[in-house]
């Protein structure tokens, strides 16, 4: 069973995320910001990660740079979960090395089309 880790501090957000994709048959973990998610990825090393861009103690940018130079995390696929719709943001955060983005509030279909993708890349 493969693992996605989902990093989000909205409880909602993470809550929701995480049982639409345990319903797709995935093992979720979860973190509450991005520090306890850089902590979480180093150790479980998932097949797929979600990550919010604002959130506390580490943003979103800031977690993709540290598992993205970490010879261990650095092949990891990552989804942005974002609020903001702007191409810039999007631009930007596909240049820093992220696989894709998706904006909230997300559909159903679009999550897991997206994961399903990253998830089964070989």
């Amino acid at each position: 069973m493969k693992t996605i880790l989902v990093i989000e501090d909205s409880a909602d957000i993470r809550e929701n995320a995480a049982e639409i994709l345990e319903l797709e048959g995935y093992n979720v973990i979860t973190a509450q910001n991005g520090k306890e998610g850089v902590e979480l990825a180093k150790a479980e090393l998932p097949s797929v990660i979600l990550c919010d861009i604002m959130m506390p103690e580490m943003n979103g940018y800031e977690v993709l740079v540290l598992l993205k130079g970490n010879p261990e995390t650095e092949y990891i696929p990552f989804l942005y979960l974002s609020a903001s719709a702007e191409k810039k943001e999007i631009e930007h955060a596909i240049k820093m090395g992220a696989d894709g983005y998706i904006c909230k509030p997300f559909e159903l279909h679009e999550l897991l089309v997206k994961v399903n993708a990253l998830a089964n890349k070989d």
